[in-house]
């Protein structure tokens, strides 16, 4: 029996999370496309979608899937300048490391872009209380920073192989770690 991944999609509509204010796209409508294109993509995982009602109410709303392991889709911002791909994971959880890595390899492979780390995080950091509260393994995907042009460029010029990567991870995720 093939294991289920939640993904969840970062943010929703009437809070979509940062923005590219020049091409006028938020995070949320950007890994909201990204999610539906690796729905088609994988092979050897099941997957649900998440929608968050609120923060507080999503690691209970995951729990109830019960699914073998998370990803949550973000995407970083800063000062428009700063690039890179980058992965958090709960800093206790072994598995939540090892899925940061390969995650992380395969992003980091296809855009091409600074390699900024898996980042261990405590349920007090920025996406800690996600990482901490879920029953399952969980990491964060950070792939780019949305505010950059070149960044967000470079994850548009080619969003199907984005997904291609997101789904070819998830699958080797699914066999190889949980």
């Amino acid at each position: 029996m093939s294991k289920l991944c939640a993904l969840v999609i970062g943010h929703k509509k009437k809070s979509p999370g940062a923005v590219n204010v020049n091409k006028n796209i938020t995070e949320f409508d950007f890994n909201e496309d990204l999610a539906l294109r690796i729905e088609r993509k994988i092979e050897k995982t099941q997957i649900q979608k998440i929608y968050r009602r609120t923060y507080k109410q999503l690691p209970d709303d995951i729990n109830e899937l019960d699914p073998d392991f998370i990803v949550s889709f973000h995407c970083n911002a800063f000062d428009t300048n700063v690039s890179g791909t980058e992965v958090l994971y709960y800093h206790r959880s072994e598995k939540g490391k090892r899925m940061a890595e390969i995650l992380l390899s395969h992003l980091v492979d296809h855009l091409e872009l600074t390699n900024r780390g898996i980042k261990p995080k405590t349920s007090e950091d920025r996406g800690g209380y996600l990482l901490r509260y879920t029953k399952a393994p969980c990491v964060i995907a950070e792939p780019f920073f949305i505010d950059n042009d070149d960044d967000l460029a470079r994850a548009q010029e080619d969003i199907d192989g984005l997904a291609g990567t997101y789904a070819t991870a998830i699958d080797q995720i699914s066999e190889e770690v949980v």
